[in-house]
Parts: structure tokens; C-alpha cells; sequence
């Protein structure tokens, strides 16, 4: 080996983890949006694998653990709509061939979920998988993409308001109790009801449009989504249904904070309580704690591939040690949640320092820009 050549070696080895390191934490990524993500996929894989019987309550720290029921995919979603709000303008929307060319990656990305979301569903693994609504989210934030923060706010809290009564109606369908119809809701994904969690993507691109960046709309996302959250909940504690009335009536199905009821008061508090942990999270990461939650911040840098990762190794670990990959209280009893975060934490830190992004995240990127290339600009004079 020549010496030059044995120089630029040595250069671009010196270089390879501190490019990475710039990845994961450069202006590029927005280290708290990623601690809100990693959290959110860590809230529902605690969902999903321990045994949580009791309900949440504020005054009782032992139900605390409930906290990640309902309000961790939930976060999920308004994350969705903080992402897509970034990489379509950020405060001022983009315009034009800009804007034609993302709406048209995004139908990709929305496409390649679904597929993925039917592959994950195939498992056999017993849980609702989140990615076929998100799709639909997908697809029904493209006409809102163009709207400022103010109009995109406006309109989600009045879906927010509206919807929860429309989906009582929506339930109602006979299509649900038909042979089809149990299949229909996963491939749609109506566990997590697109006409009531339109609003939550939208609170999400709302913000992003408002500026997440920002110290002041910070502060601001932290005390409306508190404030919201205590009126969800607290209505909820002082005349909220009980089980029995939402199953008996539409005053009782829409007045009810239970998680994934898709009621009126959870929605409220639920969703304030996404926002209001946003900006927590947006705001710790200005300061030095910053580089001890870095593994959290590692999970929410690939989202995709960490909720991919957990139902994979659920069905394989499942189908090795239980035989069905359908035994939930069986993958329970195994007590996987310690090994099974620890493993994703540590694997997707590593990748991050490693490798780079998320090999999800990098091959859904990949086929969208392949399947909808960027328009060149046409060249100026004559």
C-alpha cells in the first residue's frame, strides 16, 4: 500500500464514528422528538408485554406503569405528524414541485407501511399493529399539508371535538360483526380509528408548523398540554362513564377517558398529555441531560425498525419456547420486557454509532426516492 493511500485509510477510519456520532446528533435530528419517540416505542412495547391489570390513577404511584396504555400510541401519532410537518417545511410549508414531490413519497411511505403492517399482523403476534392506521394517517394529512400552524391547530382541535361522537356511529356499522369484518379492522388498522386520530397527527404537524424548535412554543406545548390533560382526565374522575354506560349509550361511549375508547375525554387528555410530553422532552434535551437519555434518543432516531424489531423477535421467541406465537399470557409469563428493551436499546445505540440510520428507515427513504425522484429545476436563459 502506497502512503498516500495508507494515509486516506487511516483518515476515513478516524472519521467513521465521528460522522456517525454527528448523525445521531447534529442539527440534522432534533434530539427531543427523538427521546419522544424512543419513548413511545418503549411505552408500547410495555403495552404489550406486561402484565399491567389495574387502571391508571394519578394518586396511586403502583398504577403508574398503566401510564403506557393507550397514551404511548397515541404520542406515536402526533409524532407522525411533528415528522411529516419537518420534512415538509417545518414552519413555512413548502411549495411547488418541492411540495408535489414529498406528497408523492409520502403515498410511498404510506404504501410500504401497510405492506410491512399486513407482514407484522402475519406474525400471528396478539396485538394491534399500529402501522396499517398509520398509513391511513399518511394519506389523510396529504391535503393538509400546505396550511400554516394556526389553521392546522384550529382543525384539529375541532376533529378532536367532533369525531369521537362520529365514531360511536362508525362502530355501529354491521360491516364490524360481518364474516370480513375482523379483518377489515386490522388491515386498516381500527384499533387505532383514523377519523378520531386524524386529530392527533394533525396536533402534531400543528406544532411542527408552530415552530418545535423554538424555546417559547416549547414552554407553550408543555403548559396547553398539561392543562389539556387535566381537563380529560379530571372530567373523567368527576363524571366520566363507567363500563357499563359506554357500552349502553352514546353519552356514555363518548364521555370516557379509558384508553382506546376513542372517547371525547381521552382524546382531550390523552392528547394533551402527548404534546405536553413533547415538550418536556424537547426541553430537557437543551440541557446536559441530554447525553445520558442518548439510548432513548438512538430507539427514537429509528422508530420503525425498533417496533419492527420487538414483534419479530416476540414471534420467534414465542414459536421457539411456547409453540404459538399466539400465547399472549404464555409470552407474558416469560417476563420479557427487561431482556426485550435492553436488546433494543442497545442494539439500535449501537447501530446508531455504528452504521447510521435505521435500516428500515434508510430502505423506505431509499424507495421513495427512487419511486418519485426530485424535479430538477430547468436551467435559466437561453
Amino acid at each position: 500500500m502506497s502512503e498516500p493511500t495508507a494515509r486516506t485509510s487511516a483518515a476515513t477510519k478516524a472519521s467513521y464514528l465521528p460522522t456517525r456520532w454527528q448523525r445521531l446528533n447534529g442539527p440534522q435530528r432534533i434530539a427531543g422528538v427523538d427521546l419522544a419517540r424512543g419513548l413511545a416505542v418503549l411505552g408500547m412495547i410495555a403495552a404489550h408485554v406486561l402484565w399491567i391489570d389495574d387502571p391508571f390513577d394519578w394518586g396511586d404511584p403502583s398504577t403508574w406503569a398503566a401510564v403506557v396504555h393507550g397514551r404511548s400510541s397515541i404520542l406515536f401519532a402526533t409524532l407522525a405528524g411533528v415528522s411529516i410537518g419537518l420534512v415538509t417545511g417545518g414552519t413555512t410549508p413548502i411549495v411547488g414541485d418541492a411540495m408535489r414531490t414529498a406528497r408523492l413519497r409520502l403515498i410511498v411511505r404510506a404504501c410500504l407501511l401497510w405492506l410491512l403492517g399486513l407482514v407484522l399482523i402475519g406474525t400471528g403476534v396478539p396485538v394491534y399493529v399500529i402501522l396499517p392506521a398509520y398509513a391511513v394517517l399518511f394519506l389523510l394529512s396529504l391535503p393538509f399539508l400546505g396550511l400554516g400552524a394556526r389553521q392546522v391547530l384550529v382543525l384539529a382541535a375541532v376533529l378532536a371535538i367532533v369525531m369521537p361522537f362520529v365514531q360511536v356511529v362508525f362502530e355501529a356499522l354491521p360491516v364490524w360483526s360481518s364474516p370480513a369484518g375482523n379483518d377489515l379492522s386490522l388491515a386498516i388498522g381500527w384499533h387505532y380509528p383514523f377519523p378520531v386520530w386524524i386529530a392527533f397527527l394533525l396536533a402534531g404537524l400543528g406544532v411542527a408548523r408552530a415552530g418545535i424548535l423554538r424555546l417559547r412554543v416549547q414552554v407553550w406545548m408543555v403548559a396547553v398540554g398539561a392543562a389539556l390533560a387535566l381537563i380529560g382526565y379530571g372530567m373523567d374522575a368527576a363524571t366520566g362513564a363507567d363500563l357499563k354506560a359506554e357500552e349502553t349509550s352514546l353519552w356514555g361511549a363518548v364521555w370516557t377517558s379509558r384508553p382506546h375508547s376513542t372517547g371525547l375525554l381521552e382524546v382531550i387528555g390523552s392528547g394533551g398529555f402527548a404534546i405536553s410530553l413533547i415538550g418536556v422532552c424537547l426541553l430537557l434535551c437543551r440541557t446536559l441531560l441530554t447525553w445520558l437519555v442518548l439510548p432513548v434518543r438512538a430507539v427514537g432516531a429509528m422508530p420503525l425498525t425498533a417496533y419492527t424489531a420487538q414483534l419479530l423477535v416476540w414471534a420467534i421467541v414465542a414459536a421457539a419456547v411456547l409453540g404459538d406465537t399466539g400465547d399472549l399470557a404464555g409470552f407474558r409469563d416469560l417476563e420479557p420486557f427487561p431482556a426485550l428493551v435492553l436488546w433494543i436499546v442497545l442494539g439500535c445505540t449501537a447501530w446508531a454509532l455504528l452504521v447510521g440510520r435505521g435500516p428500515l428507515e434508510w430502505a423506505f427513504d431509499r424507495v421513495a426516492r427512487l419511486a418519485v425522484p426530485a424535479r430538477q429545476a430547468p436551467p435559466t436563459g437561453s
